[in-house]
C-alpha cells in the first residue's frame, strides 16, 4: 500500500538555505499525525480537500460542507466531484520521535470555525462550530487518508437513521 502524507510544500523552500530548510522540515515532520479511514462519496457533507495555507504550503484536511462557499461556482464544483467523504476511522499519533507527548493546542487553527444550521423543534438555527476534531483542532497534524470499505461507516444524523439496515439487529 503506498501511503503519502497529505503535504505540499510551499514555492519558496528553495529559496532558503540549507539550514533553514533542515528547520522547516523538522518542524514540518515533528508534528502529531492522524491516519484517517475515508469511505467513497456518499453525499453526507464533508470530506478530504486540498487546502492553502499562509506560508504557500497546502495539506489535506478535512473539510466541511459549512466551510465551503456554495456561491463560488469552483468551490460548489470542487465538492460536487469529490472522491471520498468523512472519515470513518482514526488513527492518532500524539507523540514525538523521543516519546514526548504533543501539546496538541500547537497543531490546531482557531480561524477554522463556522455558523452552521441546525434545527430544533421544527425551528431553524444557527450555531458557532469551534475548531472540532475533523474541522480545524488538527490542522497542523500530519494527515494521510486511506480508504476503507463502505461497511465500515453509518453515520447517525437523524433518529430515522437508525431504521437503516446496517443499525439493526441480526
Amino acid at each position: 500500500m503506498d501511503v503519502k502524507l497529505g503535504y505540499k510544500i510551499p514555492d519558496t523552500l528553495v529559496q532558503l538555505d540549507d539550514k533553514e530548510k533542515t528547520a522547516f522540515l523538522y518542524d514540518k515532520l515533528n508534528r502529531p499525525l492522524r491516519i484517517c479511514g475515508v469511505v467513497q462519496s456518499s453525499n453526507t457533507g464533508g470530506g478530504p480537500f486540498w487546502v492553502k495555507h499562509p506560508d504557500g504550503s497546502q495539506s489535506l484536511q478535512l473539510v466541511e460542507t459549512a466551510q465551503v462557499n456554495l456561491q463560488n461556482p469552483d468551490q460548489t464544483a470542487i465538492l460536487k466531484s469529490s472522491e471520498y467523504a468523512n472519515i470513518t476511522d482514526l488513527v492518532c499519533g500524539v507523540r514525538d520521535f523521543e516519546g514526548n507527548k504533543f501539546d496538541l493546542m500547537k497543531f490546531r487553527d482557531p480561524d477554522t470555525g463556522f455558523i452552521a444550521e441546525k434545527s430544533q423543534g421544527g425551528k431553524t438555527l444557527k450555531a458557532m462550530e469551534l475548531p472540532g476534531l475533523w474541522n480545524g483542532a488538527m490542522s497542523d497534524w500530519n494527515t494521510a487518508f486511506i480508504e476503507v470499505p463502505m461497511t465500515t461507516f453509518n453515520p447517525v444524523k437523524t433518529v430515522l437513521d437508525l431504521l437503516n439496515k446496517e443499525h439493526q439487529g441480526e
